[in-house]
């Protein structure tokens, strides 16, 4: 389960530093867009509540974003506002950040090379130091549409186990999604209902913006 900090909740202008968020009644979803306004309307649902699992997804992540519910609707958003209005998951804890800008500057630590390595790295313009930072800011650029992929996968991961783990064929779509075979993924998710292969999708096409080609979803 993913708990929303205070600095995600809080909003201005167009809620642009707001979490997107999709919230299902059971198989239905009854609401998609910022955090506040996904738990106004889910709040509306709660309150006339017909047994049917009420789940708040972070399209971002295909994580679980817990809300508490009680009271009013502008309570239930006051607590956004204020960073409590999420319930601590089990084993998991909320970051907060400290006031102030953070500590700049380099911090030294111990590198161990081979001898060959480090002579590379001393012919290097400005000296060792400023080539590692060099090497390690290329690498990290490098890494950043990897990570991005890496984590849109995932969310399709968590929206499949959570909402469709009991589905027929899941197992086998999900392998499929994996192995990018477009025309086999589609096929098995065609069945499932409406909702949820329509928000599948988006999370699906998310995951793929960075690959050679797109897994379409029927």
């Amino acid at each position: 389960m993913k708990n929303v900090t205070a600095a995600e909740a809080n909003s201005s202008g167009q809620n642009s530093d707001q979490p997107i968020c999709t919230a299902f009644e059971g198989h239905r979803c009854i609401a998609s867009g910022p955090l506040k306004e996904v738990a106004r309307k889910a709040k509306r649902v709660a309150d006339g509540a017909k047994g049917e699992a009420l789940l708040i997804f972070d399209d971002l992540t295909g994580e679980v974003v817990e809300i508490d519910f009680r009271g009013t609707a502008e309570e239930v958003v006051e607590r956004l506002s204020q960073g409590d209005g999420t319930r601590d998951a089990p084993g998991e804890s909320i970051q907060k950040r400290r006031p102030g800008r953070p500590k700049l500057g380099v911090i030294a630590r111990e590198v161990t090379l081979l001898p060959g390595q480090w002579d590379w790295l001393d012919e290097q313009p400005g000296g060792a130091s400023v080539a590692l930072r060099r090497l390690v800011y290329a690498a990290k650029l490098s890494s950043q549409s990897k990570d991005g992929a890496r984590q849109a996968q995932e969310a399709v991961y968590r929206f499949m186990t959570t909402m469709a783990g009991n589905f027929s064929g899941f197992e086998e779509a999900l392998r499929a999604f994996y192995r990018r075979d477009h025309q086999r993924f589609g096929s098995l998710v065609a069945h499932w209902p409406k909702d949820v292969r329509h928000h599948l999708k988006k999370l699906v096409v998310l995951a793929n913006q960075n690959q050679p080609t797109a897994l379409p979803v029927s």
